[in-house]
């Protein structure tokens, strides 16, 4: 990584400006603006998220924003209404007002007078999910965005839900944001009404966790901000962008087959990071990229920025399995477009054990079917939805999961495999509870039998048909069902096996079914269609990026470390299992605003045996601000857990000034399952 502080264009920061909404509220605004754009206006670059620019993504935007900025674009980073120095109170996400802001936000933008009337949007995570909604909006001087990490389908394919599944990272996410709505705006940018402005969040920021848990089937409180509701809408050229281990990686492949204007794909082997700060490695030069992306479109540029391939992905090599990795081996693959005529479905029968060419069936001696009642730990090596690289989250070896699974498995392979794309499973199975799930893992088994998890996929059964009206199973029924794994780019090599594996469970990734479920697949009547790439002539493929580049960022000093770890306990005499997470990122004195910034958050998910009215979530995050004279700090708890019946919501908010508690409330929530 190469630190730069020599542009072509000086840049100023301006820390605070205010931009004025329609109902008296001020939003508070980061602004890198190019000293060129007071002779000669200059397009602006508007990043708008909840993060909190004066400490909790200050060091990211540093780096992004000044690099752009030193290249001849005004990059403004916006606190969303209610959080940072923003006025107002922010009670969820992707709200019709934070959508409104933005469009207010962007026109304002426009009409500046350092400002030549052309904006872009660009974002991680949330900040991708608001370009693209507020694209479907259409407002004028918007002319193209980047959507990195995000969705275009907030139930089906974001934190909270997946194939109807409610998700683990759904307790996980709700718990983050819960600490962040916590945290006051800067007495030194906002003056004396910081307490005030703290104090509204306190009380009304509200617990999100029991909004998005009433809402379990696809309804409309999910489709409001999805933009593939109505992909026409989006009119503008699109950049999108993610990783193999993000949570997000199926939505690029979406936008690229269901967009009708200029886009691009970029999907490389990292998590939910931007590309230039990509984990695991290779990171790029990505800002060179978005550079060239907002010359051409925002600056009219004749760059050939969209004569390249429509998709460029990274081709995973086979690895030992994980729980992190540094880097990942692999190369650069192109495709012109996507769907791509050069990726083919290769499918595979099942059989005793086995992933079988369909032509071979009916020499195998195979019983009619096989059933399964996964154990309740089985998922505890599973790692995280969306991998944040900063601890070991991915999955490890799934030796140690697939005990509790059905297991079926190549010979080893004549001849190496490129998998690019969604692998499709249907499945002839039935049941003997009305609602149910299926977890469906896809490895790459080493010749030492260790497996390397590099896909997935489950599926609320209930959730069949439809997930906006979902129907309970009928115990006993056969029914043949079919759904997509995660999208994936790996290499499988000569002399490996192939190996699917299908569970009940994946706790606690997703979700348990509200009893014990047995699964009975009826071979017959199933198979596996693998996406399997042909390789072009190598003149087709990519170069590398080359090593990234970016700014350089303010200086910080590390008081206290930072620490990362997930941890298995099993306790064999009361027979109970115990995941713990530990994501602190320590305690930093930073010298640009003074400020002294500590994060600490602790995770357990439980279960005892196979009681499914055992499992629980928690988590216990501390945040703390301090300069001279000023010391805050939150305290937030969240306890999930269920029975057959309902789930179960317990939430803490306690508030701090100096050593004296000043805001204290508790939630206690009881939520019917839905199907779930």
């Amino acid at each position: 990584m190469i630190f730069v502080d020599d542009f072509p264009e000086a840049v100023t920061i301006h820390d605070h400006v205010v931009i004025p909404m329609k109902d008296g509220v001020e939003l508070s605004a980061r602004i890198w603006l190019p000293d060129c754009a007071r002779d000669a206006p200059v397009p602006a670059v508007l990043e708008y998220i909840p993060y909190r620019k004066r400490f909790g993504s200050a060091a990211r935007d540093e780096l992004t924003h000044g690099y752009l900025a030193g290249h001849g674009y005004a990059c403004v980073r916006v606190d969303i209404r209610g959080s940072g120095e923003s006025e107002g109170v922010l009670t969820d996400e992707y709200l019709p007002r934070e959508l409104e802001d933005g469009l207010a936000i962007i026109h304002w933008l426009a009409a500046q007078d350092w400002c030549d009337g052309s904006v872009g949007m660009m974002g991680i995570s949330w900040g991708g999910f608001n370009a693209l909604q507020i694209a479907a909006l259409q407002p004028e001087p918007l002319k193209a965005i980047m959507a990195a990490s995000a969705s275009d389908d907030r139930f089906a394919d974001d934190v909270h839900h997946m194939g109807g599944c409610v998700l683990g990272d759904n307790l996980s996410w709700a718990s983050v944001m819960f600490a962040y709505n916590s945290m006051p705006p800067d007495p030194d940018l906002v003056g004396p009404k910081w307490r005030d402005m703290w104090f509204e969040r306190l009380e009304g920021s509200g617990f999100w966790l029991d909004k998005w848990l009433r809402h379990q089937r696809r309804d409309d409180y999910w489709k409001h901000g999805s933009v593939c509701e109505d992909y026409s809408a989006v009119r503008i050229p699109v950049m999108a962008v993610s990783g193999w281990a993000d949570g997000y990686t199926n939505a690029v492949f979406r936008l690229l087959r269901n967009l009708g204007g200029p886009r691009r794909g970029l999907v490389g082997p990292w998590a939910h990071t931007y590309p230039h700060l990509g984990k695991p490695g290779p990171a790029i030069h990505f800002l060179k990229e978005l550079v060239r992306w907002w010359d051409h479109w925002l600056k009219g540029k004749s760059n050939g920025v969209m004569d390249e391939p429509m998709l460029l992905t990274w081709m995973q090599d086979s690895e030992p399995p994980k729980s992190s990795y540094a880097e990942r081996d692999g190369h650069w693959v192109a495709e012109e477009t996507w769907p791509s005529p050069g990726v083919k479905p290769r499918s595979f029968a099942l059989g005793r054990g086995l992933l079988l060419d369909p032509q071979d069936r009916s020499g195998e001696c195979a019983p009619a079917s096989l059933s399964i009642q996964s154990p309740l730990s089985t998922g505890l090596f599973a790692g995280k939805w969306c991998a944040y690289a900063s601890g070991p989250d991915l999955a490890h070896d799934q030796r140690q999961e697939d005990g509790g699974a059905l297991v079926f498995e190549t010979e080893p392979l004549a001849e190496a495999i490129q998998v690019l794309g969604a692998a499709e499973l249907t499945l002839e199975l039935s049941v003997d509870r009305p609602v149910a799930m299926v977890a469906a893992r896809l490895s790459d088994v080493r010749p030492d039998g260790s497996a390397t998890r590099f896909t997935y996929g489950l599926l609320n059964l209930s959730h069949r048909k439809s997930r906006e009206h979902p129907e309970p199973m009928v115990p006993g029924e056969r029914q043949t069902i079919t759904f997509r794994l995660n999208h994936i780019g790996q290499m499988i090599p000569a002399g490996h096996r192939l190996r699917l594996s299908l569970s009940t469970s994946y706790w606690p990734l997703a979700w348990p079914s509200p009893e014990p479920v047995c699964l009975t697949v009826h071979l017959a009547g199933s198979r596996l269609d693998l996406p399997v790439r042909h390789a072009p002539h190598v003149g087709h493929e990519r170069p590398k990026f080359g090593d990234p580049q970016i700014a350089k960022p303010e200086p910080k000093l590390m008081l206290e470390p930072e620490e990362h770890d997930w941890i298995v306990h099993r306790h064999l005499a009361r027979d109970s299992s115990v995941l713990e997470v530990i994501n602190d990122e320590g305690l930093y004195a930073h010298e640009y605003t003074g400020l002294r910034v500590g994060t600490h958050a602790r995770e357990w998910y439980r279960s005892l045996g196979n009681d499914h009215g055992s499992v629980e979530g928690e988590t216990r995050w501390t945040r703390t601000l301090a300069r001279e004279g000023w010391n805050i700090r939150t305290e937030t708890r969240t306890l999930m857990r269920s029975d057959a019946e309902n789930f179960y919501l317990e939430g803490d908010l306690d508030a701090f000034e100096d050593e004296d508690r000043v805001f204290c409330r508790t939630w206690s929530r009881t939520i019917p399952r839905d199907l779930a």
